[in-house]
C-alpha cells in the first residue's frame, strides 16, 4: 500500500522536517534528529504529534500523521513494536470533544494495510481500531467479518492470550454497536480458544456468552454452549442453570427461576419480559417437535397467554422463523410444517440417517422402475 507522505525525501531529512514543523506548532521537541537512531525520532515524534490536532484543516492532520506512518513502515517490523503501539495509543484514544472518529480511523486503517499481511503487528492496529469504533458507533469503517480475523490470526501467529485479548475486545466492541448476533458467534469462538488447564480463566467471558446469547432475540440454540470447557467450569453455577432452561426447560421452569432468584435475572441486562418471550417462542418450537396440529386452546395454556393474544404471538414465532406453520383461523388451530429442533443429540443423527437410508433406497427403486420402462419401451419400438 503507499502512503501519502509528509515530505518525500530521505527519511532522516523526513524525520528533520517533522521534528520542525511539530515544533512549529508549540511541541517540545528537538529540531535534531536523537543520535540513537530512527526509532527514537519516531518515538519523539508521536510523542510530540498531539499538537497537529490543532490544526484546522483534516487534509494537513492526514498528511502528517502519512508521514509518520510512512517513517513506521521503514523500521523492521521485529523493532516496530513498541513505535506502533505509541502510534495506535496516540491516535487510537478520543479526548473529551473530539468529534473526528472517521480521521483517526482512517488513519489506523492506512498503517493496518500499510504491513504486510502476516505481519504480527496488525494484531495491534486491528485492537485499536475495534476499540476506537465500537466506543464511537463506528464499526462500519472496520473489518469485523470473523472468518476474516480468524485467517488474519493463523498468519500473525500470534499467542492465544492476544487471539482472546483481540476477540475479547471484538465482542464489546460489537456488543455496543448492538450487533449482538455476530458478537455471539466472536464469544464462542473466543471460549473456544481456552483448554481444560485453563478453562477456569475464562470464567468472566463464559458468563458474558451465556448473557449475550440470552440477549440476543434472534439466537435460539444454545445447546453448543454447554459443551465449551469454559461453560462447563460454571456447573452449580445460577447462570449456568438459566442457560439449562434456555436450552431445554420450559417456560413454567423459567418462571419458577425467575421466582426464587429475581434479584439475579435482574441483574443479568436482559429484561424478565425479555426473557419470558423468547421462553415462550422456546417452548412452542419444542412443542411442535413432536405435533402436526395445535389447537388455540393449547398454545394459550402452555404460553399462559389471553385468548385474544395467541394469533398475534403465533405470527411473532413464524417471523422468526424457527417454525413454519400455517394459522387455520376458522378452526383456531396451527398447522404445523417443520421446526427447528432446541437441542441436536446423538437421537437426530439417528433419525436423520434413517431418513438418508430411506431416501436412498426409494432412489435406488426408482432407478430400476425406470430401466425397466426403457427396456419396455424398446422391446415395444422393435
Amino acid at each position: 500500500m503507499n502512503v501519502p507522505v509528509f515530505i518525500d525525501i530521505a527519511v532522516p531529512l523526513q524525520t528533520l522536517e517533522l521534528r520542525t514543523f511539530l515544533k512549529a506548532l508549540g511541541a517540545e521537541i528537538s529540531e535534531e534528529n536523537a543520535e540513537s537512531g530512527l526509532l527514537t525520532d519516531l518515538k519523539n515524534i508521536i510523542e510530540a504529534s498531539k499538537f497537529c490536532w490543532n490544526l484546522n484543516n483534516e487534509a494537513d492532520i492526514e498528511m502528517v500523521f502519512n508521514g509518520i506512518i510512512s517513517l513506521l513502515l521503514v523500521v523492521p517490523v521485529q523493532e516496530a513494536e513498541s513505535v506502533v503501539t505509541l502510534f495506535c495509543e496516540k491516535v487510537g484514544k478520543l479526548p473529551d470533544g473530539d468529534k473526528r472518529v472517521p480521521l483517526r480511523l482512517r488513519m489506523l486503517s492506512n498503517l493496518f494495510y500499510g504491513l504486510e499481511e502476516e505481519a504480527s503487528l496488525r494484531y495491534v492496529v486491528l485492537c485499536s481500531m475495534v476499540r476506537l469504533a465500537g466506543q464511537n458507533d463506528q464499526l462500519s469503517w472496520v473489518p469485523v467479518d470473523l472468518e476474516k480475523i480468524k485467517r488474519w490470526i493463523s498468519l500473525w501467529e500470534i499467542s492465544s492470550a492476544k487471539v482472546q485479548m483481540l476477540y475479547r475486545t471484538l465482542h464489546e466492541s460489537l456488543t455496543a454497536c448492538n450487533m449482538r448476533e455476530i458478537a455471539t458467534k466472536v464469544m464462542i469462538e473466543l471460549l473456544g480458544t481456552y483448554t481444560e488447564d485453563n478453562a477456569s480463566q475464562a470464567r468472566d467471558d463464559a458468563h458474558k456468552c451465556i448473557v449475550t446469547c440470552l440477549a440476543d432475540p434472534n439466537t435460539f440454540l444454545m445447546d453448543h454452549l454447554l459443551s465449551l470447557k469454559p461453560v462447563k467450569f460454571l456447573e452449580g453455577e445460577l447462570i449456568h442453570d438459566l442457560l439449562t432452561i434456555f436450552v431445554s426447560g420450559k417456560l413454567t421452569q423459567y418462571q419458577q427461576f425467575y421466582k426464587n432468584h429475581t434479584d439475579f435475572i435482574n441483574s443479568l441486562g436482559p429484561s424478565h419480559e425479555e426473557n419470558l418471550r423468547k421462553m415462550r417462542l422456546l417452548t412452542f418450537m419444542q412443542m411442535c417437535e413432536n405435533r402436526k396440529e395445535m389447537d388455540f386452546s393449547v398454545i394459550q395454556e402452555e404460553m399462559q397467554l389471553d385468548k385474544d393474544q395467541v394469533e398475534e404471538f403465533v405470527i411473532d414465532v413464524l417471523k422468526t422463523k424457527a417454525v413454519k406453520a400455517r394459522i387455520d383461523q376458522i378452526q383456531e388451530k396451527v398447522i404445523v410444517s417443520s421446526t427447528t429442533f432446541r437441542t441436536f443429540s446423538k437421537h437426530h443423527w439417528q433419525v436423520i440417517r434413517q431418513h438418508l437410508s430411506t431416501w436412498q433406497n426409494n432412489l435406488a427403486r426408482l432407478e430400476v422402475n425406470f430401466e425397466n420402462v426403457s427396456l419396455i419401451q424398446s422391446q415395444v419400438q422393435q
